[in-house]
């Protein structure tokens, strides 16, 4: 099943979704080095990268709508589509609420933001690994007749003359 939002022939929502991941887990990376080392750069730092995190994930977010718009209601797609859009935007609000929390003093966290960081990171991997489950196992997202020796998205042409021939 083809993406319907596309940037020069590729599905915009796996390219925006690598930066909240990586912004989000790191953070709370930092976190866990600003309770060893009791250095405030990294509580700061990690305040600035849930910001950043929480926006990517909002603009992904967009574009998984729009590509889970089109998986019809009575397959498996779907089913992994509600689980992965459910703990992906679960996620997002963990983090965007340990970042309110940490507003008036990003310096000093405090337990519950950090708490809600690591719950946030593990969610991460879950929503991850469904997000996988369509596109690797399921084929959402996926251009009609996608193989090996495709041509370029930029040239125009169809991956395959017929689509039914050297799928992936």
């Amino acid at each position: 099943m083809e993406s319907r939002a596309k940037l020069f022939g590729h599905p915009i929502h796996p390219m925006l979704i690598p930066f909240p991941l990586g912004l989000l887990v790191t953070s709370f990376i930092f976190d866990i080095i600003y309770l060893i080392t009791d250095n405030e750069a990294f509580s700061v730092v990690a305040f600035w990268m849930i910001a950043a995190g929480v926006i990517g994930g909002l603009a992904a977010a967009v574009f998984g709508i729009i590509d889970f718009s089109r998986v019809p209601d009575d397959t498996r797609a779907h089913s992994i589509g509600v689980w992965h859009a459910v703990l992906s935007v679960s996620m997002v609000i963990l983090f965007a609420v340990s970042w309110l929390l940490r507003l008036g003093e990003p310096t000093e966290p405090g337990l519950i933001p950090i708490i809600l960081s690591l719950v946030g990171a593990a969610l991460a991997g879950l929503t991850g690994w469904f997000g996988g489950e369509l596109v690797d196992r399921l084929g959402v997202g996926v251009h009609e007749g996608a193989h090996l020796d495709a041509p370029s998205s930029l040239s125009g042409q169809p991956a395959s003359e017929n689509s039914s021939d050297r799928q992936v």
